[in-house]
């Protein structure tokens, strides 16, 4: 049993031993703190048990928490319990090791990035520093005011020197600013609240002791926040780094197939964005003997094509894995010369040791077969590894030319499965971009969805800025009923992110 801390947010600062956990477990046991993308690390099959907020309950009583961590550890299963911020840090994961250990089970805890420092970091607010603070409280405020004038000897906590932070304290806001007034510190003393703290939703409101309580209930600002009270609030604006990147409070979908969406998802994450990795796609080898048989009769003709051309990083990826499968020596294709569409293509090659000889200016088939005419002649072979969805444009245009096309669907493109989850956020508004990079993904998104239950894809989406990777796919957008707000002229990932960023810049809220 694993209690482990899943930080304050941004799925990126969990600790590398508590990835191990969740890549490791069969059961997870999570709320709603914790970052629905960590479950993306999850081994397939495993089992995912919410114990948040549910709109028929308001959230599960920690004694039913403890006893299904127990009854599932007890039935020998590897079960992760992970919890918003640290365990231990107001995350009640003292009791749950109670529990545990009243049973005889053993257990890990696996400290996490408290949200009590890390969240007003995010703000541009240390809570030490050498000028201002010398030292930090921790307090909850996440009770009745009654019961937090029994727990907190307000005397002590307000005049502490140094930074006092409160978590789970919003709806208390007014009784914690007047209590803190009442022991001593003055009612001009900072106070900066910070709500959904290192996420796209980080919201800050700033104020004083004497006004806070007011500019809460103006602005309607709600839990969950951290409440940070001292003189380091003013260090806000000269240090504030995070809500000044070009995508901050971007929420993009990413519907790229799952090993390829790594690229695009950090570029997002770069510029403070946050990607939300949706694939509507996955490709796998194409299965049947008749496909196998294909592919390794035309690899056992290696000597014999004068040209090798990749249209995607798949079609390299996976031709390698097809070399490997037949026990194929690449260096049996020296007559053929390389021909790749786009950098990150041929950035794969390079990877692997070969320079494509051609590299069109436009990153598409007709580029490719504009750079290539000079280089081909009638009779010649050219062999194409490609998806089972590839545009037939290119084969038909090199067979116009006399070259004699070779296509082997190296892989195949499916729709990805499941897709429940996605939908709360898309009628909440919470996606504000969705990314399409061919059109299949525009296909097989709308029909993941419609799959998860939505009766209306497109209208589902409409409430997102569509960024569409190029022409082609901008018509399978449209063509699906969706209004295309970003074009590429362009078909690269980093101009895609450049132009999702330019329009973000346009659109973001103040």
């Amino acid at each position: 049993m694993y209690l482990v801390g899943a930080g304050p947010g941004d799925p990126k600062l969990i600790t590398l031993r508590g990835l191990e956990c969740i890549r490791m477990c069969d059961v997870i046991v999570y709320d709603r703190l914790a970052s629905p993308r960590l479950l993306a690390h999850l081994k397939p099959g495993a089992e995912r048990i919410y114990v948040g907020k549910l709109p028929d309950r308001h959230t599960m009583k920690q004694e039913e928490i403890n006893r299904i961590l127990v009854e599932q550890a007890l039935q020998g299963k590897i079960v992760t319990r992970l919890k918003g911020g640290d365990p231990t840090v107001f995350g009640r994961g003292g009791e749950e090791a109670e529990a545990l250990r009243r049973e005889g089970i053993e257990y890990e805890i696996v400290p996490g990035v408290t949200s009590a420092i890390a969240v007003p970091a995010y703000a541009g607010i240390p809570v030490t520093h050498r000028d201002l603070a010398s030292s930090v409280s921790i307090i909850t405020g996440h009770e009745n005011p009654e019961k937090l004038d029994e727990l907190i000897q307000w005397d002590r906590v307000t005049n502490a020197a140094g930074t006092l932070v409160f978590l789970m304290g919003v709806a208390r806001i007014g009784h914690i600013a007047r209590q803190l007034v009442r022991h001593g510190r003055p009612p001009e003393t900072k106070v900066a609240l910070i709500r959904w703290g290192t996420t796209a939703d980080q919201r800050t409101l700033v104020g004083t002791l004497a006004d806070i309580e007011e500019k809460v209930k103006a602005a309607r600002f709600e839990p969950p926040a951290v409440i940070v009270v001292g003189d380091v609030v003013g260090k806000r604006e000269q240090l504030m780094w995070f809500e000044r990147r070009p995508l901050f409070g971007a929420r993009v979908l990413v519907t790229r197939a799952r090993e390829q969406a790594g690229t695009l998802s950090q570029r997002i994450e770069e510029l403070g964005g946050e990607p939300i990795e949706y694939p509507a796609i996955e490709t796998r080898m194409p299965g049947g003997a008749a496909a196998e048989a294909a592919i390794g009769e035309a690899l056992a003709a290696a000597e014999t094509y004068d040209h090798l051309i990749f249209t995607s990083v798949n079609g390299v990826r996976y031709f390698l894995e097809w070399l490997r499968r037949f026990g194929q020596d690449i260096r049996r294709f020296h007559r053929a010369r390389i021909a790749a569409v786009g950098p990150k293509t041929a950035e794969a090659l390079r990877e692997i040791g070969l320079a494509p000889a051609a590299l069109p200016e436009a990153f598409h088939a007709e580029g490719l077969l504009e750079s290539l005419r000079g280089a081909v002649s009638p009779g010649q072979r050219a062999l194409l590894p490609r998806g089972d969805l590839a545009r037939k444009s290119l084969p038909e245009a090199l067979g116009a030319l006399g070259v004699e096309p070779v296509e082997i669907d190296v892989y195949e493109t499916v729709p990805a499965g499941g897709g429940e989850d996605i939908l709360e956020l898309l009628r909440e508004g919470g996606i504000h971009i969705v990314t399409f990079t061919s059109a299949s993904t525009v296909r097989n998104l709308i029909g993941r969805l419609r799959a998860a239950g939505a009766d209306d894809p497109a209208g589902l989406l409409a409430g997102a800025a569509v960024a569409s990777i190029g022409p082609l796919t901008s018509a399978a957008a449209r063509e699906a009923g969706l209004d295309v707000a970003i074009e590429l002229p362009e078909s690269t990932i980093d101009a895609l992110v450049a132009a999702i960023a330019a329009y973000w810049a346009g659109r973001k809220p103040v």
